[in-house]
């Protein structure tokens, strides 16, 4: 249900976030910052989540999370009234906390996972934000009314509804998160005489524990350069759709086919990495990836078959890039040492994203939509030559 509410939230204001940001800032080229700077808030909120949960459990990390995107929420709406650019990069930051708490609650499900079945039960936790993430962005036309209502400007009327999906989230999570994965997790472990010491929560040590494991480098590799690819190429596409007089509800449709691709096939990709391997899965996500920006960059402006068929397996091969790339690196770690590389790994995953999305406003401003895409089809393609000469064998860690 969290999952569910915090996909509402977080992606209500995805279809809108770079007409928001072009319209605040009064040029294409700053479109993409917005995006960016969500990103980017997601890597530095993982960081004290990371520790809050080595301490006291998954619980109280996860409503950090969606705390601060509430938070974020009001100020984009704030932002929109008084046309402040500034004030929308700031509000983005936090309101990246809802990214950060969606993608580390797939880790919670890793918790108490068997090892034969950890793809399958992370996956399915991501396969719960699909309702949400493909609501939210079908809200674009509903809110419009409601911020006629409300007296706010068209474009910030989506981010009311993520207001309410991040305090519903958080209500949940306080209420019914009981108990505590993480935490008997740990108890278990203690039980049953594995007990290896405290849990780290330093993101600075989970980078090395990454980097001294080829499983675990192999997965931060596939997480990182995947939602680079999908993350520059979709913070573009409303502009990109936008400029050819798309409609606003044609654009939240467009979105939420890439989020249904996104999530919802989460569980075959999950059991697909139980049955045939993380790498396997990697390449299958670097080709559906390259497939994806190929058909991105033949998509004319406007409203196109082509377009959204690119987005539909943009959001499928990030899927398979997410699931793969997650289980690889938490297979490869022993239990203690999980919390701080998965922060570590989803702050690698965001800054690099955040990288992509900035640069995407900028190419698509001097060059094209078509130029993004076809370089974003060269990230794709490293991913899958990571996978192709990689010959580890992540070994699976103690429960």
């Amino acid at each position: 249900m969290s999952q569910i509410l915090g996909g509402v939230g977080l992606s209500a204001g995805i279809a809108v976030g770079a007409l928001l940001a072009e319209q605040t800032s009064g040029s294409a080229r700053w479109a993409g910052l917005g995006g960016t700077f969500q990103i980017l808030g997601a890597a530095l909120i993982a960081i004290p989540m990371s520790r809050l949960m080595a301490a006291r459990g998954r619980r109280p990390g996860l409503v950090l999370g969606y705390g601060a995107a509430a938070l974020g929420a009001v100020g984009l709406v704030t932002a929109g009234v008084v046309g402040s650019f500034p004030l929308l990069l700031v509000s983005s930051v936090f309101f990246g906390g809802a990214a950060a708490s969606t993608s580390q609650s797939r880790y919670a499900a890793a918790d108490l996972a068997t090892p034969a079945h950890r793809a399958r039960d992370l996956s399915t936790v991501v396969w719960a934000t699909t309702v949400g993430s493909v609501l939210g962005p079908n809200l674009v036309g509903p809110s419009a009314p409601v911020a006629q209502w409300l007296g706010l400007p068209t474009l910030t009327g989506p981010y009311v509804f993520s207001l309410l999906g991040l305090c519903l989230a958080i209500g949940f999570l306080l209420v019914r998160l009981r108990p505590d994965p993480l935490v008997e997790a740990r108890r278990r472990s203690m039980a049953a005489g594995l007990d290896a010491g405290p849990v780290h929560g330093s993101v600075s040590r989970g980078l090395r524990v990454v980097a001294a494991s080829p499983g675990a480098r192999l997965g931060l590799v596939t997480l990182a350069l995947g939602h680079a690819v999908m993350v520059s190429v979709m913070v573009m596409t409303p502009l990109h759709m936008s400029h050819g007089d798309a409609g606003l509800q044609v654009i939240g449709l467009v979105i939420s086919i890439h989020i249904l691709g996104m999530f919802a096939f989460s569980p075959l990709t999950g059991m697909a990495v139980d049955r045939f391997g993380g790498r396997a899965v990697a390449l299958v996500g670097s080709l559906l990836l390259s497939t994806a920006t190929l058909l991105a960059s033949a998509s004319p402006e406007g409203e196109s078959l082509t377009l959204l068929a690119g987005l539909f397996l943009l959001g499928l091969g990030w899927s398979c890039t997410l699931v793969s790339g997650s289980t690889m690196l938490t297979a490869a770690l022993p239990a203690v040492e999980r919390p701080g590389a998965q922060g570590a790994s989803d702050i690698v995953m965001g800054l690099t994203a955040a990288l992509g999305g900035a640069l995407a406003g900028v190419v698509v401003d001097r060059a094209s939509f078509t130029v993004l895409a076809l370089i974003a089809l060269g990230v794709a393609v490293l991913i899958g030559l990571a996978a192709a000469v990689s010959a580890t064998r992540p070994r699976p860690a103690p429960a």
